[in-house]
């Protein structure tokens, strides 16, 4: 059993890829084949299917147009948190109600999170964020906004594997400010990064 200390941040990048498509692959692409695509730019090869989802994530990774933290546990991924700017990362859910409420746009985003079903439960979405954190801090730093579940006022429980982005507590953990709401469960967080 590897202990959290076992765990290294690895970048999504060319030499990552294999490790980034297994773990996609042991979770039948994700949210049925979406390959953490869905918050790139629309575009027609954007939701024709799991295979032209994973060849469009690949496109983007081997472009160095798609960011993600991978927590690593030897050589296989188990987690990652995807990042990058407004430019990279423009679909939004709630989008109509973001866009009428900003003041601007944030530098950065962390738009998804994912834990490999038999690491859940163990902080490793933590460790995906900070990891996630921390590159943006080696790419300059700036404001970073998520977009977390809100569950503060929700009595029922919500499946793990519902929560793409993890929760406005943990995020509260990790010194974000909590901004408005987004939706009807979801919010907007903010932090300033420093420069690495």
């Amino acid at each position: 059993m590897a202990t959290e200390s076992s765990y290294t941040i690895a970048p999504l990048s060319p030499e990552t890829w294999s490790a980034f498509d297994a773990l996609v692959q042991r979770h039948n692409g994700i949210f049925g084949g979406c390959w953490c695509i869905w918050f790139h730019p629309d575009g027609p090869e954007r939701g024709q299917g799991a295979e032209a989802n994973r060849a469009l994530k690949k496109a983007y990774a081997e472009q160095g147009k798609a960011h993600a933290a991978l927590v690593m546990d030897g050589d296989e991924a188990i987690a990652w948190a995807e990042y990058g700017t407004p430019v990279e990362l423009p679909s939004l859910h709630h989008r109509k109600q973001y866009d009428a409420t900003k003041t601007a746009d944030p530098d950065y985003r962390i738009t998804c999170v994912f834990v490999d079903k038999r690491h859940r439960r163990r902080g490793v979405t933590e460790l995906a964020i900070t990891g996630a954190l921390d590159l943006i801090a080696q790419a300059g730093g700036g404001r970073v906004e998520s977009y977390p579940h809100d569950l503060t006022n929700q009595t029922k429980k919500m499946s793990s594997s519902f929560l793409y982005n993890g929760t406005r507590r943990l995020y509260e953990r990790l010194g974000f400010t909590y901004d408005r709401p987004k939706g009807l469960k979801n919010c907007v967080m903010a932090k300033t990064i420093d420069p690495a």
